[in-house]
């Protein structure tokens, strides 16, 4: 690649000699068909003319090559200035290489298939690592405080959560305990606590249900052995996406669809827990659909039974709990305490470990209230959640039923889809918040080792909770090794409180349930907020919660699903292509914004470089609306340049509506692709493409048509009134003479069809190929080759697949130099030259260099102003 020097302060321009041809430039109309054949053939004779004198060689151009100006009058004169030493109108020449396969290897996978890469990946797999030699007695003290507590509130929601599974409490305690302890070894995240949830737990709960149906009435298979092999199952599942890193999937799933099915499910939870928390929840199948469930429970409410103040009081306390712990509280210690003092600290420490305890408290307190009444009892007067074994019972490998894995596999997708969406959610969110980076691949593979090796517990499917988290994120924890003292909470919860388990009211658990469930139903302002940002999320955040509601989570899971991937369709398949005009723009430095009273006038648009007589028909006469500032005076210091912008610019607001975008000169149609240019979209991008060059350009030959009979059906040209409808109504139709007269169409011919790509990420076979049926359909349009110029090109494949059919270089088939006589364009750049020993910038001179290869001269960085081009409009 060459290179040359300039001077820092010289303005230099380019300038070449205008092209005029007086040929076309006549103020006449033609009388009849007759004089626009002959004008036709002048203008072929014209073009055979340039033919012969590139032939005979009489210019030379930028490429080295001979070739004439067409019927130039005049000479080009010399500019003066330099670019480099000894060159005049010269630029640096830079022959761009298209990229190669063994590019693409050294770039994009190289990086992944060395030895670095191969122990990076295994040393990935435990994180653990990487920071455990680090590990001081500051973290140890952060990781102790946020287990314990983080473990007080587990052992309570895991014996809950077991209930909404429809499984025995201690199912959930081995699911917690186990959680916490595999998943510090293999977690990016210190935050995320790793235990049954709400959401997984319905979902096993409905797994359950279903498998059972299927299953003979004489089984041995019970709850809690389909509930295992689950989690087996999706684990397994789990760790394979997690290996073969094939993470990003889950962003298949918008954050609006989470959201929607997130919020269901908790409704789901929330109906399903009713009948339990008044006493009659043996009355209602809360395994149907979720405003059955409503109806069924508010059918049963004169059923109501004890158990109700068992449930009803536990949940206005907790709220009311967290209301004083979190908004009155706080506010109250800012009024009376001094800001950071000592009373302000401890009393806000308090309603923060008070609000973190309160499912604890609440539960030992009714514990002890139901212990009182029951111990002496034969038969207890509310339900009690029973006995729950001492211990670690039947710790080992796990028995597989046969048949079990076929009869889950078509529950299999839903499950994976609630495991790890949930998950990786929660992760991202508290790493975004707390600055640290969260490794979607690896926590697939930390959730998928937590259910893999719960099940030598006897553990149910679990993954993070959003509460559980949040609490942690609160404590100050400091590594993922805390959730090893949440598992030790929960263990001694196992070997030592398990007698105590025996008296705790079911209601009470209910009321926990629907406490904490209730955090996932997305607020009022979210939902206001979804407006906001999109209709259509909003659109699909309620649908999903309607389709959960009335359906199942399943259904709603893959409504979510294919909504978000039909939303990603669309939007490629169906994009909102533009075609851009030109404006002048011009950056102004810490402004004096003033307010001036805009006046509207009428102007007349003229297209550049046509005479006043070639605009004045029907099809270019155009009157534009322009505001303009009366008393504004632009500082001579500001430089303008020209910006390409779409017409509608009002509707996509990236321009002052008040301000006229103006449309290129003519002949040129600027257009730029919103999307990548894919089989999806190529064809309509093709249509609309032509259907604008039909509309602003007309056809290079001339077709006369005598007789309305003569034109095709598909071009049948304005509606001509009957012969005898003219007669009988002469002053609504007018003379026979005034449909026969021939009408000169005078818009021009198409010469450039200009393409804005800074938005086209890819391309493929489909595309190109429609790509070459428009130049072929457009060249047989204009009867001539049109240039095809491409801006903004971001991808070396694209460029090399479009250098490959011809497009952006110089062929004889498609684009020969002839259109290139006049208006070659190229970009430079220039960098300030740097003095190589002290490697200091010499303000006075650069280095300039061409932006792209001047071997692709169809091929720009930035979209050129096509106005100063040297291009005569043909009418």
């Amino acid at each position: 690649m060459s290179r040359g020097e300039i001077k820092s302060n010289e303005d230099v321009e380019v300038e070449l000699g205008r092209y005029q041809d007086d040929q076309y430039n006549d103020s006449g109309r033609a009388a009849d068909l007759d004089d626009l054949e002959a004008e036709y053939d002048r203008y072929k004779s014209s073009e055979q003319n340039v033919t012969n004198l590139r032939a005979s060689g009489t210019v030379e151009n930028q490429y080295g090559s001979t070739q004439a100006r067409k019927d130039s009058k005049k000479e080009d004169s010399p500019v003066d200035y330099t670019l480099f030493s000894g060159s005049s109108n010269q630029i640096p020449v830079f022959d761009e290489n298209i990229v190669t396969c063994k590019e693409y290897y050294q770039h994009t996978i190289s990086p992944y298939v060395s030895w670095k890469s191969v122990r990076d990946y295994f040393f990935g797999l435990f994180p653990i690592v990487h920071w455990l030699p680090h590990y001081n007695i500051r973290w140890l003290y952060s990781d102790l405080v946020a287990g314990i507590t983080v473990g007080c509130v587990l052992v309570p929601q895991s014996m809950s959560y077991a209930q909404v599974a429809t499984l025995p409490a201690q199912y959930g305690l081995y699911s917690s305990f186990i959680g916490a302890f595999i998943y510090s070894l293999f977690a990016t995240s210190k935050d995320v606590c790793i235990g049954p949830v709400a959401v997984m737990s319905l979902e096993t709960a409905k797994v359950i249900a279903r498998v059972t149906e299927r299953l003979p009435a004489d089984t041995d298979i019970t709850a809690a052995t389909i509930a295992t092999v689950l989690s087996l199952l999706c684990g397994i599942i789990a760790i394979g996406i997690g290996l073969l890193r094939l993470g990003f999937l889950v962003e298949l799933i918008s954050l609006t669809a989470v959201a929607g099915f997130m919020s269901g499910s908790a409704i789901n939870i929330i109906s399903g827990q009713v009948p339990a928390l008044m006493g009659y929840g043996s009355k209602v199948n809360t395994r149907t659909s979720t405003y059955l469930v409503i109806i069924e429970s508010l059918k049963h409410l004169p059923d109501t039974k004890l158990d109700a103040v068992f449930g009803l009081i536990p949940l206005f306390l907790l709220y009311t709990w967290k209301w004083i712990c979190s908004s009155s509280g706080p506010r109250l210690v800012e009024r009376y305490a001094k800001p950071n003092s000592i009373k302000a600290k401890f009393w806000l420490q308090f309603f923060f470990y008070a609000q973190a305890l309160r499912n604890a408290v609440i539960i030992i307190v009714f514990t002890l209230i139901a212990w009182g009444i029951t111990r002496h009892k034969s038969k207890s007067p509310i339900s009690l959640l029973g006995n729950v074994p001492s211990g670690l019972k039947d710790v080992g490998l796990m028995k597989f039923p046969e048949g079990l894995a076929s009869k889950l596999a078509p529950e299999l997708p839903a499950s994976v889809i609630v495991l790890v969406l949930e998950h990786i959610a929660i992760s991202k969110a508290f790493g975004r918040v707390n600055d640290y980076r969260v490794v979607p691949d690896q926590e697939l593979i930390a959730i998928g080792a937590t259910n893999l090796i719960g099940t030598f517990f006897n553990a149910y499917p679990a993954t993070g909770s959003f509460s559980r988290s949040a609490l942690k994120a609160k404590c100050n924890v400091a590594t993922p090794l805390s959730g090893v003292f949440s598992g030790c909470c929960v263990l001694v919860a196992i070997y030592c409180l398990t007698s105590a388990f025996k008296f705790i009211p079911k209601a009470t658990l209910s009321a926990v349930i629907i406490h904490a469930v209730s955090d996932l139903v997305a607020s009022y302002k979210t939902s206001w907020n979804f407006w906001k940002m999109n209709p259509l999320d909003f659109f699909a955040f309620i649908v999903t919660v309607i389709i959960t509601v009335f359906s199942s989570i399943e259904n709603g899971i893959y409504f979510a699903m294919c909504w978000s991937c039909a939303m990603l369709l669309l939007k490629v398949a169906f994009p909102s292509g533009q075609f851009l005009g030109r404006v002048e723009v011009a950056e102004v430095l810490n402004p004096q914004i003033q307010e001036s009273v805009l006046e509207t006038v009428d102007i007349k648009a003229t297209p550049v470089g046509n005479s006043k007589s070639d605009v004045q028909n029907k099809y270019s006469d155009i009157t534009l609306s322009q505001s303009s500032v009366s008393s504004y005076s632009p500082n001579p210091t500001v430089q303008f340049h020209t910006k390409w912008l779409p017409f509608d610019h009002s509707y996509t607001r990236e321009l002052n509506p008040d301000v006229e975008v103006l449309p290129p000169p003519p002949g040129v149609i600027v257009y730029r692709p919103t999307e990548s240019w894919t089989y999806l979209n190529a064809s309509r991008q093709y249509d609309a493409i032509f259907d604008e060059v039909e509309k602003r350009t007309r056809r290079g030959r001339l077709h006369v048509h005598r007789n309305p009979r003569d034109r095709p059906w598909n071009d049948p040209g304005d509606w001509t009134p009957p012969r005898f409808l003219r007669k009988v109504l002469p002053s609504k139709w007018g003379s026979d003479s005034s449909f026969d007269e021939p009408v000169r169409d005078d818009r021009p011919v198409l010469r450039i069809i200009a393409m804005d790509w800074s938005q086209v990420t890819q391309t493929d076979s489909t595309g190109l190929q429609t790509l070459v049926d428009l130049r072929k359909a457009v060249n047989k349009y204009a009867d001539r080759q049109v240039e095809f110029h491409f801006s903004g090109i971001i991808s070396p494949w694209i460029k090399r697949a479009l250098v490959n059919f011809g497009f952006g270089v110089v062929n004889e088939e498609y684009a020969n130099e002839s259109l290139l006589v006049g208006h070659a364009s190229y970009h430079l750049v220039r960098s300030r030259q740097t003095d190589e020993e002290s490697r200091i910038p010499v303000e006075t001179r650069y280095n300039v260099y061409a932006a792209s290869g001047t071997n692709t001269p169809f091929f720009h960085l930035e979209m050129p102003d096509f106005a100063k081009w040297d291009i005569q409009p043909i009418h």
